[in-house]
């Protein structure tokens, strides 16, 4: 192999707290989703005005159908959903990618739903207009249902942005909203839609978001041009050659099929099916980006983030990890050393500028926290991230390895070309 791309591959408000080779290129960010042809527009001011480039993105919000491992235990009448058309088995709700769509193409992804959502890549001091559009639901047309984008726990002073209903707007079905934001802290964040909240979270409106620090622009001494780093953290601490990027949730298969089939979900009652990556469960969470043409991977068309890590020997990676899910979470790499640099994206750092990171092989994470993670590659091999709670390691409660597992695979020195996509 001589490229990465070869290589194979509870208190609902306490909760949201807080206010695949794919991209689409744009001054000062990445989107990265599941379409490989999205022109991005690009406004940029006058030379003469003293500010940052305007970053241009679209999403439109709608349903769809998904897909889980097969072979997990099945789960009569719940799932696998007898409306879903095959090769799907699961009802979700999603955000898409329609960034440089034409409006017949936008309307057209309507019941194209992708969890999780496309992962999005910013550098800090970057102007941001994000325009949500709200498709309306292909399954359940009776649901008037809006839709908000949240980023949580961005610090945005301006409510209207903010994507709760209750202090901004939430995009009723037809029309289109556009957000404004201008990032000022690196890190890694998520969103989410904020409109009926605990259901649209759970059935799959949610996604990554990262800012890059201004230190990428200027390297610490002694690091040449184009190093990476995860923060400003003064002293190329953070520095990294690969990232990855996870968004962790957990999928209740009643909820989703009650409400493909027009039934109420007493959510008291939440009891997960599935635990997922990035919207996959394990194998899956080994499946290349995108949607690749074989039958396998056909099935995770929206679902196209991977998280499978490919690294070379003595490279250092960092992870950003999410939890947008119900449930703690604590991941684990065996024989790995992993060490936390970040938590909610703030540089564990004390008011003298010291240190704090958190060096083990496992990694905390509650509801609605990130962590962002960094580890050295050791000697070439397969090496195992999982949730340390084997109850979370299985496929709709059935036998064999599933859940929230996906492998590390460690190349010799030299062999994958340099990273330029995050998840790749």
């Amino acid at each position: 192999m001589t490229s990465d791309n070869q290589q194979r591959p509870l208190s609902r408000r306490a909760l949201l707290y807080g206010g695949a080779a794919t991209v689409a290129a744009v001054a000062g960010g990445r989107l990265l989703g599941s379409r490989l042809d999205a022109p991005t527009p690009t406004t940029v001011r006058p030379a003469a005005a003293v500010v940052p480039p305007v970053t241009e993105v679209h999403f439109a919000a709608t349903d769809g159908w998904a897909s889980m491992p097969a072979g997990a235990r099945q789960n009569p009448p719940f799932w696998p959903d007898s409306l879903a058309p095959s090769p799907f088995d699961l009802y979700v709700f999603g955000f898409r990618d329609v960034t440089g769509m034409d409006d017949a193409t936008v309307k057209a992804q309507r019941g194209k739903a992708q969890i999780s959502a496309p992962l999005l890549a910013f550098d800090q001091d970057t102007d941001i207009k994000l325009t949500l559009t709200n498709l309306g639901l292909s399954v359940r047309p009776d649901l008037t249902d809006g839709h908000t984008v949240h980023w949580h726990g961005f610090q945005n002073a301006i409510p209207l942005f903010d994507g709760v209903p209750e202090l901004s707007i939430s995009v009723p079905i037809g029309r289109d909203f556009t957000y404004f934001y201008r990032p000022h802290e690196a890190g890694t964040y998520m969103y989410h839609c904020h409109f009926e909240d605990v259901e649209h979270v759970q059935m799959g409106m949610t996604g990554v978001v990262f800012v890059r620090p201004a230190q990428n622009k200027s390297p610490v001494a002694g690091d040449p041009p184009g190093t990476k780093y995860a923060y400003n953290d003064g002293d190329g601490s953070t520095r990294y050659q690969r990232e990855f990027a996870f968004m962790l949730t957990e999928i209740w298969a009643e909820a989703h099929y009650r409400d493909a089939h027009i039934q109420t979900t007493d959510w008291t009652d939440f009891a997960p099916s599935f635990w997922t990556m990035n919207g996959r469960a394990y194998p899956d969470t080994l499946v290349p980006n995108g949607n690749p043409t074989s039958t396998a991977a056909g099935r995770l068309q929206y679902q196209p983030n991977s998280s499978l890590i490919t690294a070379n020997e003595g490279d250092r990676v960092l992870l950003r990890v999410a939890n947008l899910g119900y449930q703690n979470h604590s991941l684990t790499a065996d024989g790995i050393s992993l060490t936390t640099v970040a938590k909610d994206a703030a540089l564990l750092v004390g008011r003298d500028h010291s240190k704090h990171y958190l060096t083990g092989n496992s990694v905390e994470i509650g509801p609605g926290e990130s962590r962002d993670v960094l580890f050295t590659a050791p000697a070439p091999g397969t090496y195992l991230l999982y949730d340390r709670d084997y109850g979370y390691l299985n496929n709709g409660g059935g036998s064999g390895y599933g859940g929230q597992m996906t492998e590390i695979l460690v190349s010799p020195a030299g062999t994958l070309g340099p990273q330029t996509i995050p998840n790749t």
